[in-house]
C-alpha cells in the first residue's frame, strides 16, 4: 500500500491537480457552479478509481476520464462575465424577475429595477440571489427615480460602464375594443411601455457606450401583428419596436448593439388589473345604452378573462384545433407574420435565457 501511494497515488494526484487547474483557468471568468462541481467530481472519481480497481486499470481509467473531461471543456465557449454589469427593469415578477436570477447565477453584476423595493418580488431577489445583485427602486415613469438609479449604478460600475440595459418593464393595459378604452389607459400604456423605456435608454446610454454594450428591448408580436382588444398595448409595442430599429442604426457607429425580443406567453403580472383598471372596468361595463356595447359583452374582455385567453393561446392542442377548423383562413395575417418572423432569432423554450445569451448578437 505504501508503494501504491508513493508512486501511482502521487501520479494520479498530479493528473487531478493538472485537470483541475485547466478547468479553473477555463472558468476563471465565469462563476457558474458547474465548473467547481466538475473539479470536485474529478477528485472523487480519481479516489474511486484508485480504491476500487487494480493499480494498472485504475490509472488507465482515471487518465482516460480526465482526457475526455478536458476535451469536453476545451470545446465549450463560455460567455465571460467578469466585471460585466446588467440593468434590468421590471424585476418584480415575470421575465425581469427570472432574468435577474439567471444572470446573477451566471455571475453578472445585476441591477434589478423594481416598481416596489419592499414588495415580495424584490424581497425574493434579495433572499435568493448573491451579493452581485442589487435591487433598485425604479418606476420607469418617474424621472427622479431614473436619475437616482443612474447615480447608484454609476457609483458601482464607475468607468466599466454597463454591459447591457434590458428594458423589460411593461403593462398590458385594459384588453377591450379600442373605441372603449379610456384615454387614461392609452396614456398609461404609452407612459410605461414606450416613454419609460425611452427615458431609461437615454439615461443609461453613456454607460453602454463605455463598454460598447447592448440595449435589449422586450417588445411583443402584438406590435407587428394586429390583435383585437389590444389597441393600446399593440400601439406602444409597435412604437418601441420602431424606436429600437432607429436606435440600432444610430448607435452602430458607437459599437452599441440593439436587440428586440418578442416573447410568447409568459407568467407575469403585466396583465394583472390595478385598482385604476378595476375602476375603469366598472365604468366601461356600465355602458348599456342603445348603440353601445352591453356590459356583459364588455365584461367578457376583462383582464381576468383575457389572461385566461392568453393561457389557452399557449396550448398546442387549442392552436392545432383552430388551424384545422373548417373555414379558418390565415391569409389576412400571413403577410404580416411572414415579414415579422423571417429574421427572428428563436430561443429554446427549455432554456430561453441561455439561448439568447449564446446568440451572435449578444455574445460579445
Amino acid at each position: 500500500m505504501g508503494t501504491f501511494f508513493s508512486e501511482t497515488g502521487w501520479l494520479c494526484l498530479t493528473v487531478t491537480a493538472v485537470l483541475g487547474a485547466v478547468i479553473l483557468c477555463k472558468l476563471k471568468k465565469n462563476h457558474r457552479q458547474e465548473g467547481r462541481k466538475m473539479v470536485c467530481l474529478a477528485g472523487l472519481w480519481g479516489g474511486a478509481c484508485l480504491l476500487s480497481l487494480s493499480l494498472f486499470w485504475g490509472l488507465i481509467l482515471f487518465s482516460l476520464s480526465c482526457f475526455l473531461m478536458y476535451a469536453y471543456f476545451s470545446g465549450q465557449e463560455f460567455l465571460p462575465v467578469d466585471q460585466k454589469a446588467v440593468l434590468i427593469t421590471g424585476g418584480d415578477s415575470g421575465i425581469g424577475h427570472a432574468l435577474s436570477k439567471y444572470l446573477d447565477k451566471l455571475g453578472f453584476t445585476v441591477f434589478a429595477g423594481v416598481l416596489d423595493e419592499k414588495g415580495s418580488g424584490a424581497e425574493e431577489l434579495r433572499r435568493t440571489c448573491s451579493k452581485h445583485l442589487s435591487v433598485l427602486q425604479l418606476d420607469i415613469t418617474n424621472s427622479q427615480q431614473i436619475r437616482d438609479a443612474h447615480s447608484k449604478v454609476m457609483e458601482k460600475v464607475q468607468n466599466r460602464g454597463l454591459w447591457a440595459v434590458v428594458n423589460n418593464a411593461g403593462i398590458l393595459g385594459f384588453p377591450i375594443d379600442g373605441e372603449l378604452i379610456p384615454m387614461t389607459q392609452y396614456k398609461r400604456c404609452m407612459a410605461v411601455n414606450f416613454f419609460g423605456a425611452v427615458e431609461v435608454t437615454k439615461a443609461f446610454l453613456p454607460l453602454l457606450r463605455k463598454s460598447k454594450g447592448r440595449l435589449v428591448n422586450i417588445s411583443s408580436m402584438a406590435g407587428g401583428v394586429p390583435m383585437e382588444k389590444m389597441a393600446a398595448y399593440s400601439s406602444t409595442k409597435a412604437a418601441l419596436t420602431m424606436f429600437s430599429a432607429v436606435m440600432r442604426k444610430e448607435l452602430s457607429k458607437w459599437g452599441v448593439k440593439v436587440s428586440v425580443i418578442q416573447p410568447g406567453s409568459f407568467q407575469t403580472n403585466g396583465a394583472e388589473p390595478s385598482e385604476e383598471d378595476q375602476r375603469e372596468d366598472g365604468m366601461v361595463c356600465s355602458f348599456n345604452t342603445e348603440g353601445q356595447v352591453s356590459g356583459s359583452a364588455v365584461h367578457s374582455c376583462s383582464p381576468a378573462s383575457f389572461q385566461q385567453g392568453i393561457k389557452l393561446g399557449s396550448d398546442v392542442s387549442v392552436k392545432h384545433h383552430l388551424l384545422l377548423s373548417e373555414g379558418y383562413d390565415p391569409s389576412p395575417s400571413s403577410p404580416l407574420l411572414s415579414s415579422s418572423l423571417t429574421s427572428r432569432v428563436w430561443a429554446d423554450a427549455d432554456d430561453p435565457c441561455g439561448s439568447v445569451l449564446s446568440s451572435g448578437t449578444l455574445n460579445n
